[in-house]
């Protein structure tokens, strides 16, 4: 996937053509909103009685810095393994934080989707559906969540002390919040609004400039007609990317070099405000997490991303997996995407933002440049790589970090040393994981679905289910995967529908970013384990984005 840009030549407008240029001021992005309010009640990773005022060091101001309750990774660790607050992971599935309960006393998760039929331990998924309306997107999931009765009496029986607890979700609205507030939840992320703002694609690339993190050469503008986008991206060539300001998985990326592609999609790029219009280039695709923290941001290694492939994806810029594994770039690639990153998180927390984030990176193959592609204000699909790769079993998750900003308790880390051990690339060990959806234009009555769980690979390419696991560290070897199921018997098949995660040790790409013979045979496999009827008179869902983020 080709993306943004770092177009430093500026070229005179119309005034009839609305085009932003970089360097441009956030006109959605406000301070005033992003303020992030200390709940009303004091909570802390562990029970202890109130905090009284503690000596510590002078500040400027004549006041005092509080004493440090927590002192270092492992204080913290040993602080969230006696946590008595009830925290929550609320979504669609429990992919995106897989093990958080492993590392957090108390910490559940609340799905729709059942992905280990009822064997996870700490799973809650309510057994009866209660009326709806379709649902469009997560967060249509998470409200349905809120307000079913069964998930309000669950909340209700593991309250501590009249407290119902703190949630993340994978996606939220307002409508969230106040169904959260109302149920005396609180939600451990930036407000709503301030979230929204800063996934739009057009406000990523606003952000880069701002802190000095370049992207691949790019305009911002209305597209009217195929003639305007011609003349407004003159300077970035005739074979073009354009992306609208929200999207997931590549749904609305858009591969444009002459007028007939851009007839394809030109209902959904003219109906925008604004748009991200970029140089095409040749890329190879890589993503980063990282953490805004009050001692600065901590970045994870930098990860290898499949992308658009038609066995994985029928979305030709879309999002499909990843890969972790040693030297899997240039020691000077990865210290540039560090640095990147933690001017980008710095730069977020002057917009008032904190806790986890995902930058998608694109590496030019013509000039080695990397670029930065776009802002992800949360946990993703790749947050379950990240979270469990020897470095961060060796300190601490991500996610770690990020709840522990939310809870009410004054600890110091030192940031920089633990970036330099994560940096190293004898921390890091080998995985992929292949986001595996129904590339096929059609909708399908599921009639057998595989188990989540361990699945073993013979050499025949034959696979079988060999024993239930909840957790990707039991693969033993490469001829092993671990497999979470999405699309159940008994579920529709679409178009871009999430039907399963498979993750396992080693690589799944060649070195020339191909699907290698192993993840073909994989795919092949898992595919096989599907049987479904085709349906002719079903109307498409309105939940056509992925589940998995």
């Amino acid at each position: 996937m080709a993306t943004k840009g770092n177009n430093k030549t500026d070229q005179p407008v119309k005034p009839d053509v609305k085009v932003s240029i970089p360097g441009a001021p956030i006109k959605t992005v406000q301070k005033t909103t992003t303020t992030t309010k200390p709940a009303s009640t004091k909570t802390t990773p562990t029970t202890r009685t109130a905090k009284k005022p503690a000596s510590g060091t002078e500040l400027k101001n004549g006041g005092k810095k509080p004493k440090a309750e927590l002192v270092g990774v492992s204080d913290i660790r040993r602080s969230f393994h006696k946590n008595e607050e009830p925290l929550y992971f609320i979504s669609a599935t429990n992919f995106n934080l897989l093990g958080a309960d492993e590392w957090i006393k108390g910490f559940k998760f609340i799905c729709y989707i059942e992905c280990f039929d009822g064997l996870h331990p700490n799973v809650f998924s309510p057994k009866n559906e209660i009326p709806h309306d379709d649902f469009e997107g997560i967060e249509d999931i998470n409200n349905y969540l809120l307000q079913h009765p069964e998930v309000q009496d669950y909340l209700k029986t593991r309250a501590v002390d009249g407290r119902a607890g703190k949630a993340m979700f994978l996606m939220f609205d307002e409508k969230t919040e106040r169904l959260a507030e109302k149920l005396g939840l609180e939600i451990m992320f930036p407000k709503a609004e301030m979230r929204n703002s800063l996934d739009n694609k057009v406000n990523t690339n606003r952000i880069a400039e701002k802190a000095g993190v370049a992207c691949v050469p790019y305009v911002l503008s209305k597209v009217t007609d195929y003639k305007q986008l011609t003349k407004i991206a003159k300077n970035l060539g005739s074979d073009l990317v354009i992306q609208t300001p929200f999207g997931d998985s590549g749904h609305t990326t858009f591969f444009i070099s002459n007028e007939e592609e851009f007839k394809k999609h030109e209902e959904e790029i003219i109906k925008e405000d604004e748009v991200k219009i970029m140089k095409r280039i040749r890329c190879k695709g890589s993503a980063i997490e990282a953490c805004v923290t009050r001692h600065g941001t901590i970045v994870a290694p930098l990860m290898t991303e499949l992308v658009g492939f038609k066995e994985l994806t029928p979305y030709q810029g879309g999002w499909c997996g990843n890969e972790i594994y040693p030297n899997a770039f240039t020691p000077e690639l990865r210290a540039k995407a560090i640095e990147n990153t933690q001017k980008f998180g710095n730069q977020l927390r002057k917009e008032g933002y904190k806790g986890y984030f995902e930058l998608d990176y694109l590496i030019d193959l013509d000039n080695g440049e990397i670029y930065l592609g776009e802002l992800n204000p949360r946990v993703t699909g790749a947050s379950s790589i990240t979270n469990h790769a020897v470095f961060a079993l060796a300190d601490a998750p991500l996610f770690v970090f990020h709840i522990l900003e939310w809870m009410d308790i004054e600890y110091d880390l030192d940031v920089v040393a633990l970036n330099n051990r994560w940096a190293h690339q004898d921390n890091i060990d080998g995985w992929s994981q292949l986001i595996i959806k129904h590339t096929e234009d059609t909708i399908e009555y599921v009639t057998e679905a595989p188990k989540s769980g361990i699945w073993k690979m013979y050499d025949t390419g034959h696979i079988q289910f060999d024993r239930m696991d909840t957790h990707r560290r039991a693969v033993e070897n490469e001829n092993e995967a671990f497999f979470l199921r999405i699309t159940r018997k008994g579920d529709y098949l679409y178009e871009g529908a999430d039907m399963g995660i498979l993750v396992t040790r080693g690589r799944m790409m060649t070195d020339d970013f191909s699907l290698n013979h192993r993840a073909k045979h994989w795919i092949k496999a898992i595919r096989s384990q599907y049987k479904a009827e085709m349906v002719e008179d079903k109307t498409k869902p309105k939940l056509t984005g992925s589940l998995t983020k």
